[in-house]
């Protein structure tokens, strides 16, 4: 069988795998890729690649600050059959960072500039029919003052790090042209436990190709079962044209999505139909619900009070950078809903496709934001007053808006996170993209993430600061100090934190609590535990803060950073980098947020001590924890407020076996600890 043979069969199973019936082919362009940087002219330079791909997996991971910010070339061969004479091409691309150009056979197609919204170019008129086309992409991540973002405390890897995919429809479709939106948005008008009122708004493309007797239907379904269902003529036009068609649907006693208690979905079908033919079909999860916010008594559910146990997530790992796959997201939401939170914020830019299908389905609230960045603690700024990075800032909040916006996990649109407002000042703009972000959506709350004193505070519907009180200085007492007297100055605001956390290397053990210097190379695991007991004290006695979301689930690659236990790393995950190993504070979070039983000691790596009594933490969602001290019973301690049990143990000299136990739910856990104690004098 000859190489273009191969492609050929290859193509033709990717398309058996469409669903029966629909009339739009989805092709997966991830394999067999050519890539080169600019710099490597010479003909023979390339080197095969599959998708996701980015070329910065040592340097930037190794901490080098100067890793590779230019141009990668990617380039593939692509057999067009000549049966699709007649239909229409588009390529998807649902992340390349951050700019990206697109040629086919060598002529300009299009650009996108923003490294973490999708994008869409149709070739329909660029292919060579029966034939082998080139494509090439040309990606830039280099420093630019007029895409988002400008700076940040993580690495901007360069690369296609996400799918791509070739979109085959026919003439007339759903059109997925807008801003890469699916093409249909779904609009929640009222939803109450008693009645759902959605309008379907469905863009069709094409209208001005000659079709006549076009008809747009919805269908949503419960598993087989239709629950609704509604139609409507789609109007022509002398000239090729979009008709936005709406489609109303009212759902009795719906079945509601309700977060991490019933994540229920039913499914939306969208579809085309000309004299009895599908023509096109598009399916958007339809997750019914009501949300609000008040400043007292915080986030409120289906009209039930949800507190907000957030986490923060950024997108990499290490050796393969940003380019993660679908097991990747699927593996890091199951270990966020194993610790028991039921929020996430997504930092700092819109994260993967997969990522809020994930979500969805998991009944996870989320808080989706644009790359609007500043600099945190580091230098640059993060806004430039010019108007094409006001340009560009409305563009990426636009398609962040349009290609999420049926997903029901998401409750909260992020304008900003850390600006500052020395020199350009981003506040009259910032009320720009509010507006912007009302117009866009008015079903979703507008929020940011700030650090600063002053206006920027204020803009958006609700608010929310980053804080490390008892991490970068001061105590954790700090904290609570700050949300009382924002509170009382402010009553009508609502207020969360959108970041608190500290570092932590699970190889870095001290059998006494001592606070580290934050950029040093000591970063203790017990201070970050330490840290967050504190914290979550002062939070979770006041009931007025909407949502708390930890800095960070997992530790993430930040070349610039000299600290902890390597170069070029953030350790204020709760798991390290590569999700082994969960840390101490993960517990916590877990004896708090999970009422699945459990029990763990903490510290147990911290295998040796020169002090003779040791005062044993445990978390468990247990009522009492048993102690056992060298096979000898000890005691049993009743658990204390958040979790925990706490007791002192007088140590032999040598080595120690430590043992708890505890009941729950019919079931008895167990957990052991081996500690050797030496003598100061041994």
């Amino acid at each position: 069988m000859t190489l273009k043979m191969l492609r050929q069969t290859l193509l033709c199973l990717c398309l058996v795998a469409t669903p029966a019936g629909a009339q739009r082919k989805t092709v997966n362009l991830n394999s067999n890729w050519t890539f080169r940087f600019s710099h490597q002219v010479d003909k023979n330079s390339g080197r095969r690649v599959d998708l996701p791909h980015t070329w910065n997996t040592t340097d930037a991971l190794a901490g080098r600050c100067d890793y590779k910010r230019g141009i990668g070339n990617y380039t593939k061969r692509l057999h067009v059959p000549e049966n699709w004479h007649g239909k229409r091409l588009f390529v998807r691309f649902d992340g390349a960072n951050s700019v990206a150009d697109l040629f086919v056979n060598g002529c300009h197609v299009g650009s996108h500039r923003g490294g973490y919204s999708a994008f869409v170019f149709e070739i329909t008129d660029r292919v060579r029919y029966g034939a082998d086309n080139q494509l090439l992409v040309r990606v830039n991540n280099a420093e630019q003052l007029d895409v988002m973002p400008l700076v940040g405390d993580f690495n901007f890897y360069g690369g296609i790090y996400r799918d791509v995919q070739l979109l085959v429809t026919e003439r007339v479709c759903i059109s997925p042209l807008d801003h890469a939106s699916p093409g249909v948005y779904l609009h929640q008008r009222r939803v109450t436990a008693d009645e759902a009122s959605v309008e379907a708004e469905v863009l069709v493309s094409g209208t001005g190709s000659g079709e006549q007797g076009l008809t747009a239907r919805i269908e949503v379904c419960d598993g087989q079962r239709t629950v609704a269902t509604g139609s409507r003529e789609v109007s022509t036009t002398g000239e090729d044209s979009t008709q936005r068609v709406m489609l109303p649907v009212t759902i009795a006693k719906p079945h509601l999505w309700d977060g991490t208690a019933d994540p229920f979905m039913y499914r939306a079908k969208v579809s085309l139909w000309q004299a009895g033919r599908l023509v096109d079909e598009v399916e958007q999860p339809l997750g019914l619900r009501f949300f609000r916010v008040d400043p007292e008594r915080g986030f409120f559910l289906n009209g039930r009070h949800l507190p907000l146990h957030g986490v923060c997530r950024h997108q990499d790992r290490p050796e393969i950078g940003n380019a993660l796959s679908n097991t990747h997201h699927r593996e890091d939401v199951a270990i966020i809903r194993e610790m028991g939170a039921n929020a996430i914020r997504l930092s700092h830019y819109p994260h993967a496709p997969e990522m809020y299908r994930l979500l969805d389905e998991a009944g996870i609230v989320a808080w989706s934001e644009i790359p609007f960045v500043g600099p945190g603690g580091y230098a640059d700024k993060g806004f430039v007053d010019s108007e094409a990075f006001r340009d560009n800032g409305r563009q990426q909040l636009r398609e962040m808006i349009r290609q999420l916006y049926n997903h029901p996990c998401i409750c909260f649109w992020g304008l900003f996170n850390e600006l500052k407002t020395e020199g350009d000042n981003p506040v009259p703009y910032l009320r720009e993209l509010n507006d912007m972000a009302h117009q866009e959506d008015a079903s979703r709350i507008t929020t940011c993430a700030s650090n600063q004193d002053g206006d920027i505070n204020w803009v958006t519907d609700i608010g929310a600061w980053n804080r490390y009180d008892g991490w970068y200085g001061a105590s954790p007492a700090s904290l609570a100090a700050f949300l009382d007297r924002t509170h009382e100055q402010h009553p009508n605001r609502c207020i969360g934190i959108s970041e608190y956390g500290a570092g932590a290397s699970i190889y870095h053990q001290q059998d006494s609590l001592s606070q580290p210097v934050p950029n040093s190379w000591w970063h203790p695991e017990n201070w970050q535990t330490y840290y967050h007991i504190q914290n979550w004290d002062i939070i979770a006695a006041r009931p007025y803060v909407w949502g708390t979301f930890v800095w960070n689930m997992f530790d993430f690659g930040a070349a610039h950073r000299t600290e902890g236990d390597r170069p070029g790393v953030n350790d204020k995950g709760l798991v390290t980098f590569d999700r082994k190993t969960r840390k101490d504070a993960f517990y916590f979070y877990k004896a708090n947020w999970n009422p699945e039983p459990m029990l763990h000691i903490a510290g147990k790596r911290c295998v040796a001590t020169t002090r003779e009594e040791l005062e044993l933490m445990v978390f468990t969602n247990c009522a009492s924890v048993q102690f056992w001290l060298n096979g000898q019973e000890v005691g049993e301690v009743r658990t204390g407020q958040h979790g925990i049990a706490r007791k002192t143990l007088r140590l032999q000299s040598g080595a120690n076996t430590i043992k708890v136990t505890a009941k729950g739910q019919g079931r008895t856990l167990a957990d052991t600890y081996e500690i050797i104690y030496h003598k100061n004098n041994e």
